[in-house]
């Protein structure tokens, strides 16, 4: 089945699709520094990339797809000390996310998937906010979180550790999708730095400065490739697909 993008769309084609197998994908990212050596747009590029490969895994499994735009427009108190990144407060992310997916709801969508790539904490429990007080019967919303230990254990040794902003888990991926955007001359020069973000918000750490960020990276961006970021992506596909099709009645969606 096809994947369409929403924005591309007429309303009379919208009003066409068959409701019970139509599912929606809203790409969740942040506007934020992520070192000296990736755009401010990482988070955006990376949830793209697993909306696009989500989406083809579930139109393969006779589903029709809407891809909508990305929110681009984050909480992002970690980063927010460093130039150019926007912090918006949560209660903004939960109200747009809960109004696109009550929305979504009245035009019939089988379900609407999140797929996010802002971790930030202050995002993460806007989403979880968002997905838990919609009241809508009809709508499966869901949120594949990978902070969560179940869909983390997929992904990367470095994701895993905690040292993952713009480190090699992300530049990899934006190495894959848009190395246009990615300052290799600078990359290669990045000495790694293995503190863990998950460490120090246990610890209380609310900047990336305090958790020993000073540079707005952590982990190794050096190492990075775009094979690898090609593989995460594949990974962060079978991951959306496979929480949407759970939370769907299986019977309904063709082999």
């Amino acid at each position: 089945m096809p994947v369409y993008s929403l924005a591309s769309l007429t309303w009379t084609a919208v009003r066409e699709l068959p409701a019970a197998r139509t599912v929606a994908v809203l790409p969740a990212g942040a506007i934020e520094a992520h070192g000296p050596h990736l755009p401010l747009a990482t988070d955006v590029i990376i949830a793209e990339a697993m909306a696009r490969a989500g989406a083809g895994r579930l139109a393969a499994r006779g589903l029709h797809v809407l891809l909508l735009p990305a929110l681009t427009f984050a909480p992002a108190p970690f980063a927010a000390e460093f130039p150019g990144t926007l912090d918006v407060p949560p209660e903004a992310t939960t109200m747009i996310v809960g109004a696109v997916l009550h929305n979504l709801a009245a035009h019939g969508c089988r379900a609407a998937a999140i797929a996010n790539a802002h971790h930030d904490p202050a995002h993460v429990a806007a989403l979880r906010r968002a997905v838990g007080e919609i009241d809508r019967p009809g709508l499966a919303a869901v949120f594949p979180d990978l902070t969560r230990r179940r869909w983390a254990e997929r992904l990367t040794a470095e994701f895993r550790s905690g040292a993952c902003h713009a480190g090699r888990y992300e530049t990899s991926i934006v190495l894959a999708e848009r190395p246009d955007l990615v300052r290799t001359d600078v990359m290669s020069t990045l000495a790694p730095n293995p503190r863990s973000l998950v460490d120090a918000i246990r610890d209380g750490r609310t900047t990336f400065a305090a958790a020993g960020g000073p540079n707005a990276y952590f982990g190794c961006p050096a190492e990075a490739t775009a094979e690898e970021g090609r593989a995460i992506v594949d990974t962060l596909g079978d991951i959306l697909a496979e929480a949407v099709i759970e939370a769907i009645e299986p019977t309904e969606v063709a082999s």
